[in-house]
């Protein structure tokens, strides 16, 4: 291989780890915004009032955090070709808007 097509070679090796990286660290930020989803909704059973109301307020930040972590990612796939998104859907389910512990607080009665 002559030195211009090694040089090319290597050049493009090097386009695709970053590509490669960019992604992952896509879905790391993604990942840790679902935790940060998951935290809070343990955290919701059992609180009432003010406590209540922060932990839905401070959800409802991790939620639009987690959405746009997503499109995000998803936007990131799009531009390297990567057209089907079921995996993305698949490791990364879309958390629901407010958490089942959310419909109600502890203790009082449903319909």
């Amino acid at each position: 291989m002559s030195r211009r097509g090694e040089g090319l070679r290597r050049v493009e090796e090097e386009i695709a780890r970053e590509k490669a990286a960019a992604l992952g660290r896509a879905g790391e930020r993604l990942s840790r915004a679902l935790e940060d989803i998951a935290r809070i909704a343990a955290r919701l059973p059992g609180t009432v009032g003010a406590e209540r109301e922060r932990l839905l307020l401070e959800y409802d930040e991790a939620w639009v955090r987690a959405r746009e972590a997503r499109l995000a990612l998803l936007i990131q796939r799009e531009a390297l070709g990567l057209r089907r998104h079921a995996v993305v859907d698949e490791l990364f389910p879309e958390p629901p808007r407010r958490p089942a512990a959310a419909a109600r607080p502890e203790g009082r009665a449903g319909p």
